[in-house]
């Protein structure tokens, strides 16, 4: 399979104009046990991270497998919800980064059919610059959230996600204990539940059916966004952690970290210009790329958005039970 790593704008296209990063600060007013709700302790320990199969796109830099070492940890069951953004906007007046740029990319297949010619991505002409969209306008002016509560939050880029991370106690998941978090206790498959994308027939993550970007067959229930709680959780309990929306992560991107990082909880490089995103999204299709892999990598820049990008959060280890 040949691919550039400039494809990856085909998953989720960066702004480009800017790679602005801000420090998030928000403190957070809940009861102190408050963030274990909806959160699984995971025990840590050794795994084999990354993979070396025929869809792996060397410069992606999945490979080599090699051994990672965690301590134990918290995360997120699901992806963050329009609901629980909502009020975490309610209670700090956060302005992410996409209203403050006035615009956000868009699928053009959402988009009604007489919305307005708005540029579009030139390796990947399906991303459209939709203004005015933004998490509680997702296809932009006329669109709204209302039927889309327990649906995964989008259009939040990555420093909106570690705003509302420090406002719920906790922080965003290392790119290593994604991984780990994603493979659900197995070693070495390419899905969170096994080799096969559809076992005995049965869809298991929200992902493009048909021919991209022309038309999607809904086989799998779903057109944009699916609820966070949809399809069987891993051997872990953790929902979606491929397909619907890509998940970012706290590190830095780089190609070449994992082939000479460091083995134990590695904390990705120290500088970069993009974040890492994990997961594949709704829109992914094995015909230009098969990025909903638990191993496969992309990475956007932090002030990016995009209606496919989202995000789950995670914590230290401590001796609260998961409720």
């Amino acid at each position: 399979m040949s691919e550039n790593a400039s494809d990856r704008r085909c998953c989720a296209p960066s702004r480009g104009e800017s790679s602005r990063q801000v420090t998030a600060t928000v403190p957070s007013s809940a009861p102190a046990d408050a963030w274990a709700v909806g959160m699984v302790h995971l025990p840590g320990g050794p795994f084999l991270m990354g993979a070396e199969d025929d869809w792996v796109v060397p410069e992606d830099g999945e490979g080599p497998v090699h051994p990672v070492r965690l301590v134990p940890f918290w995360i997120d069951r699901c992806a963050v919800t329009n609901a629980e953004f909502e009020e975490f906007t309610d209670a700090t007046g956060h302005i992410t980064d996409a209203e403050r740029y006035g615009w956000s990319f868009v699928f053009a297949g959402l988009l009604p059919d007489d919305f307005p010619d708005t540029r579009s991505v030139a390796e990947a002409p399906w991303w459209r610059q939709v203004h005015g969209a933004y998490w509680r306008r997702p296809e932009g002016p006329g669109s709204d959230v209302g039927e889309r509560a327990e649906h995964p939050v989008v259009h939040v880029s990555w420093n909106d996600a570690i705003a509302y991370a420090a406002w719920a106690g906790k922080r965003l998941p290392t790119e290593a204990e994604w991984e780990y978090a994603a493979r659900g206790g197995l070693e070495q498959t390419v899905f969170p539940w096994g080799d096969e994308l559809e076992p005995g027939g049965e869809h298991r993550m929200n992902v493009w059916q048909g021919i991209f970007p022309d038309r999607d067959t809904r086989a799998d229930g779903w057109y944009g966004t699916a609820p966070v709680t949809t399809y069987p959780p891993n051997g872990y309990g953790l929902h979606n952690m491929c397909g619907n929306v890509w998940e970012w992560c706290a590190d830095w991107y780089s190609p070449a970290y994992y082939a000479r990082g460091p083995q134990d909880d590695p904390p990705g490089p120290s500088f970069g210009v993009q974040r890492v995103i994990r997961g594949g999204s709704y829109l992914c299709h094995a015909s230009y790329c098969r990025r909903y892999r638990v191993a496969a990598r992309s990475s956007s820049t932090p002030d990016s958005s995009t209606g496919n990008q989202g995000f789950r959060c995670a914590r230290d280890a401590t001796t609260v039970r998961s409720r």
